[in-house]
C-alpha cells in the first residue's frame, strides 16, 4: 500500500457497525480504507447468525426503542433513521429474502449470516472501498493512524476516521476492548466493561447430571423489572439461552433471579390439582400427573425448592416464584456482548469524538446494551450508519 496516500475516510472494524460506515461514505464517493485485526471480516456477524440470523425485530418505534435502556434517549434519533423496516428494505436490497417469525424475530430465508455478508462485501468492492485484514489499532502518531502487521509497523494518514471496534466479549473474533486503553489515553471519559447477555453459572448438584442439554420450555423469568418467556438450557456450567439472556442485565446489576413453571395457570388452579386426592403416588409422580411439568421443570424444582412444601398452596407458590440459586454470570469474554464503553458525553450528535475531532465512532463501542432477539444487530446497523454519514458531512465541510 502506498503509505504516502491520505485517504479520504479509514474504518477500523470489520463488523456490521464498521461495514455499515464504510458504504455510508463509500455510496458518496470518498475513498474509502476499511481494516480489521482479523483475518476476515464480520467474523461475529457470522457466528451471530450460526443459529439462525436475527436481523432485526419487526416492531414500531416506541416498542424497539424501550429494549436499550438507559440509552434509548441518546439512540433515539439514530434508530429512528434506520429502524426495523429500513433495515429489512436494506437487507432486501443485498437480494437476501427474510422472513418474520410468530414473535416479529426478522430473518433471512437462508437463515444464515454468510450469504448476506457475501452480497454486503460484495457490494463494498462495487463501492470502491479497499479492505485490509490483520491490521491491529495501536493509535495515534500525530495525525496518522498506527497499525501492527504481519510487515511491521504501519503509519496511515487519512481525512477522518469511523472507529467500530466492538465491545469487550469473544476476543477470539476480535472484541476484545483493547481500544479502551488507547482513548482513555486520550483523555476520553468510559465507562467500565460488564457483560450483557450472558449466561448463569450454577453450582448443580449431582441428581442434575442427567438434565445437562435439555430445553427448558414454557417458564417466565423474571429479574426485577426484566421478564421473558423464552427458552434456556440446562448445561454442565449452569444455564443459557435467550430466556436468561433477557433478564441478564438485571441480574448482573442485583436482582434476583426467579423462575414461573407455569406462567399460563394461576397460583389457585395449581393449587386446586396438587389438592386433589393422590392415594399412595410420591409426591413426584403426584406432581407429574397433575402439573404435567416434564422432566427439566421438575428438576429445576427439586434442585431450588427442596424440600418441597407439603401445603398445596405453598407449593403452589413455589412454582410460579421459584427462586434461582447462582454463582452470577457467565465471565465477560464469554458473554455475547457487553454494557459500557464511550460515554455519550465524549460524542456529538453525529457520534464524533469531541476530543478528537475527525474520529466517529460505532457499534458496541458505544456505552449501550440491547437484548438479543434483534435488537443488538439493530444497533450496530443504525449508528454505524449514522457514523459513516456523519463521517461523510465532515469531509463535505472540509
Amino acid at each position: 500500500m502506498d503509505q504516502e496516500r491520505v485517504w479520504d475516510a479509514v474504518v477500523i472494524g470489520g463488523g456490521p457497525a464498521g461495514l455499515m460506515a464504510a458504504g455510508e461514505l463509500a455510496v458518496q464517493g470518498h475513498r474509502v480504507l476499511l481494516v480489521e485485526a482479523k483475518p476476515s471480516l464480520g467474523r461475529k456477524f457470522l457466528m451471530a447468525g450460526k443459529s439462525g440470523l436475527n436481523l432485526t425485530k419487526d416492531e414500531p418505534l416506541a416498542q424497539l426503542l424501550p429494549h436499550f435502556g438507559a440509552a434509548a434517549a441518546s439512540l433515539a434519533p439514530i434508530i429512528a433513521a434506520f429502524d426495523a423496516a429500513a433495515i429489512q428494505d436494506w437487507a432486501r436490497g443485498l437480494g437476501q429474502p427474510l422472513f418474520t417469525g410468530s414473535t416479529g424475530r426478522v430473518f433471512p430465508e437462508k437463515m444464515k449470516a454468510s450469504p448476506l455478508l457475501r452480497a454486503w462485501l460484495g457490494e463494498l468492492d462495487k463501492l470502491g472501498v479497499t479492505q485490509q485484514t490483520r491490521w491491529r489499532w495501536t493509535g495515534w502518531q500525530g495525525a496518522d493512524l498506527c497499525f501492527d502487521t504481519p510487515d511491521g509497523a504501519q503509519q496511515v494518514k487519512t481525512r477522518c476516521t469511523v472507529l467500530a471496534l466492538g465491545g469487550a466479549s469473544w476476543a477470539r473474533l476480535g472484541a476484545d476492548g483493547s481500544w479502551s486503553e488507547i482513548l482513555a489515553a486520550q483523555g476520553v471519559g468510559l465507562e467500565p466493561f460488564r457483560p450483557a447477555n450472558a449466561g448463569l453459572l450454577v453450582d448443580w448438584s449431582a441428581h442434575m447430571q442427567g438434565q445437562y442439554g435439555q430445553p427448558v420450555k414454557g417458564v417466565k423469568w423474571q429479574a426485577g423489572s426484566s421478564a421473558s418467556r423464552g427458552e434456556a438450557v440446562i448445561s454442565a456450567r449452569g444455564l443459557e439461552g435467550g430466556g436468561i439472556y433477557t433478564v441478564s442485565a438485571a441480574v448482573r446489576d442485583g436482582a434476583d433471579l426467579r423462575v414461573d413453571l407455569l406462567p399460563d395457570l394461576s397460583a389457585a388452579e395449581i393449587t386446586k390439582r396438587l389438592s386433589r386426592p393422590r392415594g399412595k403416588a410420591s409426591l413426584a409422580n403426584h406432581l407429574r400427573r397433575s402439573l404435567k411439568l416434564g422432566a427439566a421443570r421438575t428438576a429445576l424444582l427439586q434442585e431450588f425448592g427442596r424440600p418441597l412444601p407439603l401445603d398445596p398452596g405453598d407449593l403452589a407458590a413455589l412454582i410460579k416464584a421459584l427462586p434461582v440459586n447462582h454463582a452470577g454470570l457467565r465471565p465477560m469474554d464469554e458473554a455475547i456482548s457487553t454494557s459500557g464503553g464511550l460515554r455519550w458525553a465524549e460524542l456529538t450528535p453525529d457520534l464524533m469524538l469531541v476530543k478528537r475531532p475527525g474520529t466517529f465512532c460505532a457499534g458496541e463501542m458505544l456505552d449501550w446494551e440491547a437484548p438479543t432477539g434483534g435488537y443488538l444487530l439493530t444497533g450496530c446497523f443504525a449508528t454505524g450508519r449514522w457514523a459513516g454519514q456523519g463521517a461523510a458531512r465532515y469531509l463535505a465541510a472540509q
